[in-house]
């Protein structure tokens, strides 16, 4: 079942029986949807417009949803797109536990439960999304809080939290439920780390108790295809941020990793090498007033490769900008 990530679409130009899932992004309220949809509430920076991006497969492929325990969801075949919403408030911690924690391993339990139930036990990459990453509550940042929540969900569910686990990004927004967005299948992704960098789940205890569950990048083979998800890669050289305050050498920082990823991924892939100008790719700006001096970098090095623009805050204060891609082949 082949599988296509088309950007700039809009609900009337598919038909409802070939988006398995996707993702709106900009202010004000989102499309009605069949299907599951992400709500990333947070200005789009370039145009300003908000922005509706679909996972597609061929006309006619079948096509099964539903919801479980929240999290919508759509299947077609052994390919699975899912989107799930948790507001802190809702959520009562059990013992030791805080609110964003506690929301964290609900969210991630519930994806766990519907991937045994569908028999995909394979995450492929996640995208989650948070109101205030970087503020302190109940004596923790709350993006740390985040990462014991999901560690602690990976452990419950007998997931490895090491070495083969998925793609993915966080990143904070204004306000908002903590939203996990999902793409699983029956198969294990070919993690890709990078030699420039500590991998993420492998950090010293200064960034957390507990350390990020994700690869760098992971590669993954639906029937007859290779996508590589690059995951949320920013200005980060061994486990420390480099150039505090340069939004533009930290971009210029990011991409040599995004390039250092593409290397390592070149030598595991089955479709041929992979370049940074192959991929399509997201940029989080934490300041809107960064938004040219990011560009400038980016189209220096990446050409007329397709950049969206948003403005998000990065897992880490002193982080500027995050940038995050993807190649279908």
């Amino acid at each position: 079942m082949s599988l296509s990530l088309l950007t700039s679409c809009s609900l009337s130009s598919l038909p409802a029986g070939r988006v398995l899932g996707g993702f709106h992004v900009g202010t004000g309220s989102p499309p009605p949807a069949a299907w599951p949809l992400q709500n990333l509430s947070t200005p789009v920076l370039h145009g300003g417009e908000a922005l509706l991006e679909c996972w597609v497969v061929p006309e006619g492929a079948p096509m099964q949803a539903g919801a479980h325990e929240g999290v919508a969801w759509r299947r077609s075949g052994d390919l699975l797109f899912g989107v799930v919403d948790v507001a802190e408030a809702g959520v009562l911690p059990e013992p030791g536990r805080s609110p964003m924690q506690q929301a964290a391993f609900e969210v991630y339990a519930r994806i766990f439960r519907l991937l045994d139930a569908e028999g995909l036990p394979h995450l492929w990459r996640l995208w989650n999304y948070m109101a205030d990453i970087n503020g302190e509550a109940d004596g923790l940042e709350r993006y740390r809080q985040f990462n014991m929540g999901r560690g602690d969900a990976f452990e419950a569910g007998a997931r490895s939290v090491v070495g083969r686990v998925p793609a993915a990004c966080a990143l904070g927004v204004a306000s908002g439920p903590l939203t996990v967005a999902f793409l699983a299948g029956p198969t294990p992704i070919v993690p890709v780390e990078n030699p420039r960098q500590v991998s993420a789940f492998l950090y010293p205890d200064r960034y957390g108790p507990r350390s990020p569950t994700f690869s760098r990048a992971a590669l993954v083979h639906p029937p007859g295809q290779e996508i590589l998800f690059v995951s949320g890669t920013a200005s980060i050289v061994g486990h420390e941020t480099v150039h505090p305050g340069d939004v533009r050498a930290q971009t210029a920082e990011s991409l040599d990793n995004i390039a250092a990823v593409l290397a390592q991924a070149s030598l595991k892939s089955r479709s041929g090498a992979f370049a940074l100008g192959d991929l399509g790719y997201r940029a989080y700006v934490r300041h809107a007033a960064d938004l040219d001096a990011v560009r400038e970098v980016v189209a220096q090095r990446l050409g007329d490769a397709p950049v969206t623009y948003v403005l998000a805050d990065v897992c880490r204060s002193d982080l500027l900008v995050e940038i995050e891609g993807q190649s279908v082949r």
